[in-house]
């Protein structure tokens, strides 16, 4: 059997975004060993011709505006039964064309635009992806990722997506944010995951995560070690271990 290049993983789970796939993915999941897929794609045909047969389009879309499916924020991208929201969202507006025209490079134009559309699934109930938006901007995820963090960086605050709101990726900085609330700020989990727009479950993950850290930190045990035996990231471990060393095991020696 062939291996699936990076590209088809990196995009292929995308489909799901869209109506025919969605109908097939439900015949799937609820009747896994009734259909074959070449049924599932027939059944799925048709049941799209008889909606597009009998629905009155109302296209309350103004200028600039597209609809997208995007993950609903209570599941995980990665869940078997994932389930999506349709959300209206703002690719461009006036209030850009005026900021170009006054001379906005486009490389902050582009960190506008993601800001915007990330908040405002966000505010519809579900969260976009980097991959998500680098398909909606025509651009690769990680130049996505790249400018929505150079946002979160001038701005001083978190963008909700899947990434963070559901602990999905690497996010070192927003775990570093999260531990500091915590240990120096000392901030409650609902009160943080506010902050910094994660869900409560995430918050909690890091704070059992920083813990298990602490704990072998103080009887010096070595960062490989905690590794070893924790099976949490090794940069992780650095981010947590910096922590630490600042605010505990120092405060605690003076």
């Amino acid at each position: 059997m062939l291996q699936k290049s990076y590209a088809y993983k990196k995009y292929h789970s995308a489909h799901k975004r869209f109506i025919k796939p969605a109908i097939e993915n439900f015949f799937y999941q609820e009747f896994p060993n009734l259909f074959g897929p070449n049924i599932r794609n027939i059944i799925a045909e048709k049941l799209m011709e008889i909606f597009y047969n009998h629905h009155e389009s109302e296209n309350n879309l103004k200028p600039g505006q597209i609809l997208w499916k995007a993950v609903d924020k209570d599941t995980r991208a990665d869940d078997y039964k994932v389930r999506f929201k349709r959300v209206v969202l703002t690719i461009v507006n006036e209030e850009d064309i005026l900021k170009l025209e006054n001379g906005l490079l486009l490389a902050e134009h582009r960190q506008n635009v993601i800001a915007r559309i990330t908040q405002e699934a966000f505010a519809q109930g579900a969260l976009l992806s980097m991959r998500d938006i680098g398909l909606l901007l025509a651009f690769d995820p990680s130049s996505i990722s790249a400018a929505r963090k150079e946002y979160e960086k001038k701005q001083g605050k978190n963008l909700p997506h899947t990434g963070t709101y559901h602990d999905m990726g690497s996010c070192i900085t927003h775990k570093y944010q999260i531990i500091y609330k915590s240990v120096v700020e000392k901030k409650e989990p609902p009160a943080i995951a506010s902050e910094t727009n994660h869900s409560i479950k995430a918050v909690d993950h890091y704070l059992k995560d920083f813990n298990r850290v602490k704990t072998l930190a103080i009887d010096k045990k070595s960062a490989e070690y905690i590794h070893l035996v924790t099976k949490i990231s090794l940069h992780v471990i650095k981010q947590y271990l910096k922590i630490i060393d600042e605010f505990i095991i120092n405060q605690q020696a003076s």
